[in-house]
């Protein structure tokens, strides 16, 4: 064991500090993290390190973090040796959660900004996280030895924005290890030393839990009072259960056992726990035999869009559910239900974050299982007030009552805040009016770049509103967006039918206006797909009893008069009668077999 780490007891919460890295996706958070685990000690430096804090396959693939990862560094300051506790948060919109109860474990936060790309969105986001839990904020400039690095520029727009001085940002490239022990000097000497006593009563918040396939649930707490020992029994305060201390320790970088975590530390405890759920994050850690006053919980992370997952072969539903089940584990957020489709067999009902959070599970599911599956259309929560007065939440399209019980429909509603240079300006407005959008706020960010701010559905931003919003900014706008309650709207239920047959999976819950040129498009899509049967197919697209679209499957044609050689003509008209009949017969009787192919464009947006 690293002698540093027995001499935990003798460091006073006085030498600790406790930060976090917030940036927007891809300004290099986890590469200074790299940089400062580096300069500590904590890992060499002679070995290539990339993304050592991110664990998971898809994170390195994309060059993205999904979960916060904490690692503990000491450091020798000015002669004195200090414990560096460090989270790296993700990025991305849809992992705000991540990043607010991270926090919560911080007494400072490292604000990241990209030299090239400026203040984003989610820079935006991450700092009013940061400054509304009183957080000591150090902002630092990155990458500024990139060619198109516009350092000046980015510094008025973060005393625009943030009020901070020149004098205060520090100026820094972690790729090429410029300015990372001004950083750490930094942190030190600006972020302030947890409020901790170790003579209270052991008092500490669990922010973080994860499974482990050979130790069960690892918990993640910071202690705020008191000392945690090993073979200690706690309680958790939510749960109201009792466990013994199994291990205890620091994640240095990977888990690394102590006898005890003291004050104003944060580390890993496992209890031999077997379900994350009942590891609740921001539940209170006590003794059982001292209670103490609860931390305030946090809101769990409530899911913004849902979707259905089925496998591709149904005989591999026992594999999916399986490998649901453990992805679960590792990510409470994920809401899961079991759900039947006559189009699609047995499958499961999912509710995510956001659209990344579900990309990134569904490719989880296929990498780490090995699991072809359909993803169906993304859907969102709608409130529904009947006639009755009651009142109901939907989600699916089955699910939706007939117009005449409906008093009103109410729709989640979302406030989005977009950056975008001012010469795609223009496409921006048009996209969001496109999207029943209004605006609240238009503002210049220095002389090249626009804040605008909109009130959304978010029906309308759960399917292709991002890569719309990429395209038509050339790839420089960027998107944050929270919830803003639920507002009233015109929305109505759009069956598809195949001869008059209402296809379940197919329906979608779509404003009425919209109806028209939705169910053209849906209706021509399916007619590509759908094979030719040796009957007439009508695909139709209905709202209630008014069809609104039909597109027509020729049937196949078997030429019933080829062997009729001259001759009357009652001959010939006597055959085609025959096969007419039988072909009306046909299409009653016959089932039209709709292909996974259909599904998959069709519900694949």
């Amino acid at each position: 064991m690293d002698p540093k780490l027995i001499n935990l007891k003798s460091l006073p919460p006085s030498k600790i500090r406790n930060f976090s890295i917030i940036a927007h996706i891809d300004h290099g958070k986890s590469t200074l993290s790299d940089r400062l685990l580096e300069l500590t000690g904590t890992i060499s430096e002679h070995t290539k390190n990339e993304q050592v804090l991110d664990k998971l396959q898809v994170e390195r693939e994309r060059g993205i973090t999904v979960k916060a990862q904490t690692a503990s560094m000491f450091y020798k300051y000015k002669g004195e040796e200090y414990l560096l506790n460090l989270i790296d948060t993700p990025g991305h919109v849809d992992f705000t959660y991540e990043v607010s109860r991270s926090l919560y474990a911080c007494q400072g936060a490292i604000l990241l900004v990209d030299a090239a790309q400026g203040v984003q969105a989610q820079t935006m986001a991450n700092f009013y996280l940061a400054f509304e839990q009183d957080l000591t904020i150090i902002p630092v400039i990155n990458k500024i030895d990139l060619a198109n690095a516009q350092i000046e520029t980015v510094m008025a727009e973060m005393e625009k924005l943030f009020d901070f001085t020149p004098a205060q940002i520090l100026l820094a490239s972690a790729k090429s290890r410029i300015g990372i022990s001004e950083i750490l000097n930094s942190v030190i000497e600006h972020v302030p030393a947890p409020k901790a006593d170790l003579s209270l009563p052991l008092r500490a918040l669990l922010f973080d839990s994860w499974f482990d396939a050979y130790k069960g649930i690892v918990c993640l707490i910071a202690v705020h009072d008191g000392i945690i020992r090993k073979g200690d029994n706690i309680i958790l305060a939510q749960a109201g259960k009792q466990y013994e201390v199994l291990e205890i320790g620091l994640m240095y970088p990977n888990q690394t056992p102590t006898d005890a975590l003291y004050a104003g530390q944060v580390g890993y405890v496992i209890t031999g726990m077997k379900m994350v759920r009942e590891a609740r994050v921001g539940d209170t850690v006590y003794h059982s035999k001292q209670p103490v006053t609860p931390f305030p919980g946090f809101k769990p992370a409530k899911p913004m869009v849902f979707s259905g997952i089925y496998p591709v072969d149904n005989t591999e539903f026992d594999l999916l559910r399986d490998a649901i089940e453990k992805l679960t584990l590792n990510d409470a957020s994920v809401t899961v239900e079991k759900k039947s489709s006559t189009a699609l067999g047995l499958g499961f009902r999912c509710g995510f974050l956001g659209l990344l959070h579900m990309d990134v599970f569904k490719q989880r599911l296929e990498q780490e299982y090995d699991i072809s599956v359909i993803i169906t259309a993304p859907s969102v929560l709608y409130k529904i007030k009947y006639t009755n007065g009651k009142q109901a939440d939907i989600e699916n399209p089955s699910e939706f009552p007939e117009p005449n019980y409906i008093d009103e429909i109410l729709e989640p509603m979302i406030n989005a805040t977009m950056i975008t240079p001012k010469q795609y300006l223009g496409n921006i407005l048009n996209l969001c009016e496109s999207k029943r959008g209004t605006q609240v706020e238009m503002s210049f960010l220095g002389e090249e770049r626009v804040i605008l701010k909109y009130k959304l559905p978010l029906n309308e931003v759960a399917t292709d509103f991002y890569d719309e919003l990429k395209s038509f900014s050339s790839g420089y706008a960027s998107l944050d967006y929270e919830e803003a309650g639920y507002q009233p709207a015109d929305l109505v239920k759009m069956d598809i039918l195949l001869n008059g047959v209402a296809v379940d999976a197919l329906s979608l819950i779509i404003h009425r206006d919209r109806t028209a040129y939705v169910g053209r498009e849906l209706a021509e899509k399916l007619k590509n797909v759908i094979p030719r049967q040796l009957f007439e197919v009508v695909i139709q697209a209905a709202i209630g009893a008014k069809i609104i679209a039909r597109e027509r499957v020729a049937p196949l044609r078997k030429n019933v008069i080829a062997k009729c050689y001259g001759g009357d003509i009652s001959r010939k008209r006597k055959l085609l009668e025959k096969q007419k009949a039988g072909k009306k017969r046909m299409k009653q009787v016959g089932n039209i077999e709709v292909p996974q192919e259909a599904f998959l464009t069709i519900l694949k947006k």
